[in-house]
């Protein structure tokens, strides 16, 4: 798995796209999938492999699982298991003014968290910034 971090539009996706040009994936879109993504994945994930997943704006199902009560570092588990070698695009939400909503701060606390877990496993981590990648791991 690898992960790649930034501020929102700072270029992620086209980065990771120019980076592995050979490759043809298969977006999973974190902002239009639902809750229950095992069961989107089986339909666009074909014998090529996790290697050809990109999973972007992981950021924004976390919310939608915190949203909707489910266990985001529970899923993000199962997910890695099943497609150990995907690629996660997520927005660095813990910079600035901490939020005054109570569901905003843990929100922003959880997912903190979890990208601090995916890093620790992943075998690249790298944050882009303007477009560009500064590798961390």
């Amino acid at each position: 798995m690898e992960l790649y971090i930034g501020g929102y539009a700072q270029g992620k996706l086209d980065y990771v796209r120019n980076k592995y040009k050979e490759r043809e994936w298969r977006i999973l879109d974190g902002q239009n999938a639902g809750i229950d993504i095992m069961a989107e994945m089986e339909t666009v994930v074909d014998k090529k492999g996790s290697e050809s997943i990109l999973f972007y704006h992981f950021h924004l199902w976390v919310k939608k699982l915190l949203a909707e009560g489910k266990n985001p570092e529970q899923l993000t588990e199962i997910f890695l298991e099943k497609y150990p070698g995907c690629v996660i695009l997520a927005d660095e939400v813990g910079n600035g003014i901490v939020p005054m909503e109570a569901q905003e701060r843990e929100y922003r606390e959880r997912l903190g968290r979890i990208l601090i877990s995916l890093a620790a496993k992943a075998e690249r981590v790298e944050r882009v910034i303007c477009g560009m990648g500064q590798r961390l791991k």
